[in-house]
């Protein structure tokens, strides 16, 4: 039986690859993003990544009943949750700032998981994956709100592996950094040589991450010989983070 997965934000960050990676092992991958309230996004979408269901829905509990409607079961949950890293001193944020970065990076992953674990609950299995960012193991000056919302949505998928383990649920983050995407990464500043250099010499494997590489590491997270990983934080970071 292939398992069911929902990707958030599947339009964003690793989305598109974690899909890809997924499908060429079978599982049957849907997908929600705020741009799919438009029929043609969704079109498009799904005629450019062949084999994903591009869902309308965007409350997370309709979401759900989607996929449930579909395949009587929800395997894993994604949360690849993609917002833009605000750049300024703690002094020049913005309220703002700060609540639009934390319902995009925090509430609105807590909003999805809390409405997929009754399922999973019922089924006696499920997995939960939040796919966040290596910034809060380091801390980045000027990026003070970025790093808290994900730092939030770390300790959120640490403390929701010991509260679910006891239903075969496992919770897992994987702390991205350096992932080559425009989301973060834009043509225009890698382009540049010296702005490309620059990024480049924080990385110490002077490289940035390549998408399938990220997809890769989701794929096995999302699959059954993961079974026993549970409550982990992995830096994805090409060395530029270690896990504390």
């Amino acid at each position: 039986m292939a398992r069911s997965i929902l990707i958030t934000d599947i339009a964003h960050f690793v989305g598109g690859p974690s899909a890809r990676a997924l499908l060429a092992e079978g599982a049957a991958v849907y997908g929600v993003d705020a741009s799919f309230t438009d029929a043609s996004a969704r079109s498009d979408f799904e005629t450019r990544l062949p084999g994903v269901k591009a869902l309308a829905e965007q409350d997370p509990h309709a979401a759900i009943a989607a996929v449930l409607k579909a395949e009587n079961r929800l395997d894993v949950l994604i949360n690849n949750d993609a917002w833009p890293a605000v750049r300024g001193a703690v002094d020049e944020a913005t309220d703002e700032d700060l609540h639009e970065t934390f319902e995009a990076l925090v509430f609105k992953s807590f909003a999805m998981t809390r409405a997929a674990v009754p399922q999973m609950k019922k089924q006696k299995a499920g997995k939960v994956l939040f796919l966040s960012s290596a910034a809060p193991l380091n801390g980045i000056p000027n990026y003070s709100i970025y790093a808290a919302a994900r730092g939030a949505a770390n300790a959120l998928a640490l403390t929701l592996a010991k509260e679910l383990a006891g239903f075969n649920i496992q919770v897992n983050a994987l702390a991205f950094n350096f992932i080559e995407s425009p989301d973060y990464f834009p043509a225009s500043l890698l382009e540049d040589p010296k702005s490309r250099d620059k990024i480049l010499s924080n990385i110490p494997l002077r490289r940035l991450g390549k998408p399938e590489e990220a997809a890769a590491i989701v794929a096995f997270l999302a699959g059954p010989t993961s079974d026993f990983i549970t409550g982990q934080l992995i830096p994805v970071a090409g060395g530029w983070a270690t896990a504390r």
